[in-house]
């Protein structure tokens, strides 16, 4: 009955087919006539704007009103992740990019870097390391520059040369210590009053420790 009151025959479609968000791809509309674009995890949906059946989602009207479109989700309420329009399943490892690998898990993801996180100090022989992106490599490697690049002109033929105001240097945060609940990450950073490297830590939290169930009574 829905069919017979929403879908025409013949079917008049545009020429050029829509031009869909990332992670959307094109699919026969709910009348199997013309091509949409697949709603994605949490947009709205009805008879006509069908879902994205091959991330397993389904129009969900459970809490919809009557007479309204439903709400894109995964079918019997199995969780999963949405990234970067593209949506992963619940326990499924994943890489966004080739620095980190994620895994989607109860609903969130948690993710670890695939570089190295390794720190270069200062040595004698390369006073002054950087990290800097190589062209054709996924992660940066570490590079000795020249003393002669990081002191001012003035102040080049001064012994011992001095760096002041203190050139800033430090290494990105590294991953949460924990996977869920409070736990800390490190860096390396000379931004303090010494100008020295140091490591220094913050608390983070990937997301919430799933709550332990109740004890049974006695």
């Amino acid at each position: 009955q829905v069919c017979a009151q929403l879908c025409r025959r013949p079917c008049y479609c545009p020429w050029v087919p829509p031009r869909c968000p990332r992670g959307s791809p094109l699919v026969l509309d709910g009348c199997g006539c013309c091509k949409i674009c697949a709603r994605r995890l949490g947009e709205p949906c009805d008879f006509l704007h069908v879902c994205d059946q091959s991330q397993g989602l389904v129009c969900d009207y459970s809490s919809a009103s009557a007479g309204t479109g439903g709400i894109c989700n995964f079918e019997d309420d199995e969780e999963g992740c949405e990234v970067n329009g593209r949506v992963y399943r619940d326990g499924e490892v994943f890489q966004p990019s080739c620095k980190i690998q994620c895994h989607c898990l109860d609903g969130g993801f948690n993710c670890i870097p695939l570089c190295q996180e390794n720190v270069r100090l200062p040595t004698p022989d390369c006073p002054y390391p950087r990290r800097v992106e190589i062209p054709g490599k996924c992660c940066p490697e570490w590079i000795c520059e020249a003393q002669d690049q990081h002191l001012p002109r003035d102040a080049r033929a001064v012994s011992p040369p001095l760096r002041y105001p203190c050139p800033e240097w430090g290494t990105e945060w590294s991953a949460c210590s924990a996977t869920c609940g409070l736990g800390f990450a490190t860096r390396v950073s000379n931004q303090n009053r010494y100008c020295r490297l140091e490591t220094q830590r913050r608390l983070c939290m990937a997301r919430p420790c799933p709550a332990l169930p109740a004890a049974f009574p006695a």
